[in-house]
């Protein structure tokens, strides 16, 4: 980060590091996917497609992140469990939660037409996530046992339910009113005796769920020269299914997962899920404060120098970052502004907001999930010569402000980090290009002032550093506009004026108070 006058709004930043030696656990959710299978027509009351999509991407998370050991998931959820001795990204909350729904999110996009080939992806799905602080290996038993437990009622409910609006002919209406205080023996029985269907014979995935962990497997590396094979044990994911993934019989029986987490010592019946959901890592945001939700690319050197970005600024890469910010804008009304500059982005949320309760972890995962989904689903539109090689990431973090004023010395921040990486990184590049290595162009502008590397930039090289385009020296401002547009009535010479407002995309100065004074509605 560079050094301003405006480095004091990093005061207002809270850590959320989740101390040791409690387990982690992050638990997604689909966001809205009730309307999602219903605009995409997943088959009631499970689509197997749809499940084993889920999987995969579950399966990805495990191979991405070496720290995640364990996870389950059923329908339109899943939980990942972290090592106990985990650091990952120092057991920052909102990191660990962000990065491993966006990457989620992402997979989900990419492998898309793998399970669904006949399918058009109408819209960006998009997924919720929560930290859960399991203090002991008790709790995660029980937090499981919950879980596979909701699979479960959930699962036969819903079979049930649509048995009886598929083949009973009744409406959902009725056959709510059917299942209203049915017990589970009653559901069984209705099932068998109406439908001919044994609960216990129906599909595994549906009933029980899955859990994905690694295990090592043998793998033939090499031959010798005799032919005899050279084999390596390597840890591999893999999916495993059981009636009780939380009783000791099935957890004690896998050594990955003894090593990891520890032991099962009893079996776990009974489970409370009050009690549980009080283990949630979850913090309400400062009331009548500015909300801002700043979202920053996942290891981006390495995927921009993967997907051969131009250097120092790749004009389609930023065009997409911009067309994602813009989508995010039109999704969630409550954000008022939005900055954003190389592969970050900042959404300014209004002070009254009451998006998820203006609970942390949930507007920061629905930010990002959202963004990452768009982010793949609009790479061919501005790379369409370009394969996406792997699938995008990104970290978010909330952080409140308490006035307009600070608020605005926070995007002032913003953007003088902008102007100074922007300089630096074009007269690096050019270095680079001009024949000096990378060490050789850092030592050269070791503790240069910005008007030595104008200077450096116009006599070495030609370049008039403030005729660069906008969008590289000021980064990208969205925000809303409101037009009034005459509209003549029916029948009438008179007009009426109607208010239009119009999402703007625009590169400006937006640390000098006349750009706020020209959009006073922005604040307000």
């Amino acid at each position: 980060m560079a050094n301003s006058k405006y480095e004091y709004v990093k005061s207002f930043e809270v850590e959320d590091e989740v101390m040791p030696p409690n387990l982690i656990v992050v638990h997604i959710d689909g966001r809205d996917f009730r309307r999602f299978s219903e605009v995409h027509e997943f088959e009631k009351p499970n689509d197997e497609k749809a499940l084993n999509l889920m999987n995969q991407c579950a399966m990805a998370v495990l191979e991405e992140y070496p720290d995640i050991v364990f996870s389950y998931g059923y329908g339109d959820e899943y939980s990942f469990v972290l090592k106990k001795t985990s650091k990952f990204y120092q057991r920052r909350s909102s990191k660990i939660s962000s990065v491993i729904v966006s990457f989620f999110t992402s997979v989900y996009v990419t492998k898309w037409k793998e399970f669904f080939p006949l399918k058009e992806l109408r819209y960006p799905p998009s997924f919720l996530s929560q930290i859960v602080c399991c203090a002991s290996l008790e709790i995660l038993q029980a937090y499981l046992a919950w879980r596979q437990r909701d699979c479960h009622v959930q699962n036969q409910y819903n079979t049930c339910f649509w048995e009886l609006v598929k083949k009973g002919g009744k409406t959902e209406m009725e056959a709510q009113e059917i299942l209203k205080y049915a017990k589970e023996q009653d559901r069984n029985e209705l099932l068998h005796q109406q439908f001919g269907i044994n609960y216990n014979d129906t599909l595994a995935l549906f009933r029980q769920g899955t859990c994905i962990f690694k295990t090592e497997v043998e793998y033939i590396v090499k031959y010798n020269e005799d032919g005899t094979p050279v084999k390596r044990l390597r840890r591999k994911a893999g999916i495993f299914r059981s009636e009780n993934i939380a009783g000791r019989r099935f957890w004690n029986a896998h050594a990955s997962l003894l090593k990891e987490l520890g032991n099962f010592s009893e079996d776990c019946f009974k489970t409370n899920p009050d009690y549980i959901r009080s283990f949630l890592f979850e913090s309400k945001l400062m009331p009548s404060t500015w909300i801002v939700i700043r979202i920053d690319g996942c290891h981006f050197h390495r995927f921009a120098d993967v997907h051969e970005f131009n250097k120092p600024n790749d004009k389609q890469a930023l065009d997409l970052m911009n067309l994602c910010a813009v989508a995010v804008l039109e999704e969630f009304h409550d954000i008022v502004f939005c900055y954003g500059v190389s592969d970050e982005y900042s959404f300014v949320l209004k002070k009254d907001s009451q998006l998820y309760q203006r609970r942390a972890s949930k507007i920061v995962s629905a930010i990002v999930s959202f963004f990452s989904s768009m982010y793949v689903m609009k790479w061919k539109d501005v790379f369409w010569k370009k394969e996406l090689k792997y699938p995008p990431s990104f970290d978010g973090r909330a952080v409140c402000y308490p006035s307009n004023e600070i608020l605005q010395d926070y995007l002032a921040w913003r953007q003088v980090d902008c102007h100074i990486n922007n300089q630096y990184n074009t007269c690096f590049w050019s270095l680079v290009k001009s024949g000096k290595s990378k060490s050789e162009a850092q030592n050269y502008l070791k503790g240069t002032q910005a008007c030595e590397k104008n200077e450096l930039l116009l006599k070495e090289f030609g370049i008039n550093y403030n005729t660069l385009p906008l969008m590289f020296r000021q980064g990208s401002s969205i925000f809303r506009v409101k037009r009034e547009n005459p509209t003549l009535l029916e029948n009438d010479a008179s007009s009426v004026e109607k208010i239009e407002t119009k999402i703007v995309t625009e590169h400006c100065n937006i640390i000098e108070q006349s750009f706020w004074e020209a959009h006073p509605s922005i604040l307000n």
